[in-house]
């Protein structure tokens, strides 16, 4: 036996495909969490917060996605108020689903 074919012998072998990802699948479902009502107080400072967002600005927002909190830092594209969303980054907002938002630098 050449010593390419005694090699093969000993490469990694997945006897059960798929077995990580099931898992993987798994653990995610298993962590997720309920989404928490913000308290008047946190909806006024979240509101105050938005108010003062300028396109253009550092902006680190923690929202709710598919069961988990989620945090973002990137510069904001637009803040549509009819509309209740912001555009950080490529990701699309909306005030329904942010949790808390924090101004890092003014551009």
């Amino acid at each position: 036996m050449n010593r390419q074919e005694r090699a093969k012998q000993f490469m990694p072998f997945d006897a059960l495909k798929g077995l990580k990802e099931a898992l993987k699948a798994k653990e995610e479902k298993l962590t997720r969490v309920a989404k928490r009502e913000l308290s008047e107080e946190q909806q006024e400072i979240l509101s105050e917060v938005i108010t003062q967002l300028e396109k253009g600005m550092l902006v680190k927002a923690t929202f709710y996605y598919k069961g988990h909190y989620v945090e973002i830092t990137d510069r904001l594209q637009e803040k549509n108020i009819p509309l209740r969303y912001l555009g950080i980054g490529k990701s699309k907002l909306f005030f329904s689903d942010l949790y808390g938002v924090q101004i890092l630098d003014k551009e």
